[in-house]
């Protein structure tokens, strides 16, 4: 019931919708998102959107409005008031205050003869034939289309203000969406040691470089060149093959041309790029030159994956 009613929605679309979002795009303060029970809920979300996409919003309980909060909203401010019915007391009792300095009102409503309806500047329609709940009475079917339609005024005015990954990067630093919007490989990597051998390395050094540097592998050098790269892997398939481990140097069992990653790259791209070679560890350089190894064990850490 609630996809069909979201997916009706969409026929309500119009010009005042239109209206809605270029006078959110261009206006000069914020929005500020208001309502009553489950719709200030929703509310709340919407200008949680807003505010991570470009548009500064606040919200503002329309109960608390009339005893005191009502300075939240300036005068360069549009206000969105969303309501199922559009008639409650609390709303009614705004509306009017909201009028008086000449705030551009948005109403986000269920109810097209409704209060908030005829005195909105721009109506949104958020009609539903009937609640998801058995007993159609619990908001479910109507707060489900006040969130999406929520989210298709975000989404137009990202896409009107040409808000692009690097701004949504801006908004979200932390926790692990910033990270992976974020963390160069480089920084991923960084407290790692620098596992090297040279094509003439004795296996046995070998198999001491990569044991001492913890990283499951070792990059192969010749002079600056790098060659390839030696992981467990390559060495445990060296001694299934032999027993005698004289006269057999890094050349003989390195694996040539090694993906490499910039470090400059973002550690969500060398995620993606261990994943699609079915790899745990990718040598890092700067400008071409050998400059370290990252695992898969850091990405973990830093909760990319």
């Amino acid at each position: 019931m609630e996809a069909a009613s979201i997916s009706r929605s969409a026929e309500f679309l119009g010009e005042d919708f239109a209206s809605a979002v270029m006078t959110l795009l261009n206006m000069k303060g914020r929005a500020v998102l208001t309502g009553v029970g489950k719709s200030a809920i929703i509310a709340q979300k919407i200008c949680a959107t807003l505010n991570s996409t470009g548009t500064p919003s606040v919200f503002m309980h329309a109960a608390d409005a009339i005893h005191g909060d009502l300075g939240t909203i300036q005068r360069s401010d549009v206000v969105i008031c969303l309501s199922k019915s559009g008639n409650t007391a609390e709303i009614s009792a705004l509306i009017p205050l909201l009028k008086r300095d000449n705030n551009p009102l948005i109403g986000i409503c269920g109810n097209a003869s409704s209060h908030l309806a005829r005195q909105a500047d721009f109506f949104l329609n958020c009609e539903v034939d009937s609640e998801a709940c058995p007993l159609n009475l619990a908001p479910t079917t109507s707060t489900a289309v006040q969130l999406a339609l929520g989210d298709a005024l975000a989404v137009c005015l990202l896409q009107a203000r040409g808000f692009s990954k690097d701004d949504f990067a801006r908004y979200h630093p932390g926790g692990q969406l910033g990270k992976r919007l974020f963390l160069s490989a480089a920084e991923a990597a960084a407290g790692n040691e620098t596992p090297v051998v040279n094509l003439n390395t004795p296996v046995r050094e070998v198999i001491h470089e990569i044991s001492s540097k913890r990283l499951g592998a070792t990059a192969v050098m010749d002079g600056e060149i790098l060659c390839g790269i030696i992981t467990d892997g390559d060495v445990r398939r060296m001694l299934s093959r032999h027993e005698n481990l004289s006269g057999i140097t890094a050349a003989d069992i390195m694996s040539k041309a090694p993906k490499t990653i910039e470090v400059s790259a973002l550690a969500a791209e060398a995620l993606s790029l261990m994943k699609e070679n079915n790899i745990s560890q990718l040598i890092l350089v700067k400008n071409s030159v050998y400059s370290g190894m990252l695992h898969m064990h850091n990405l973990l850490r830093e909760g990319i994956i």
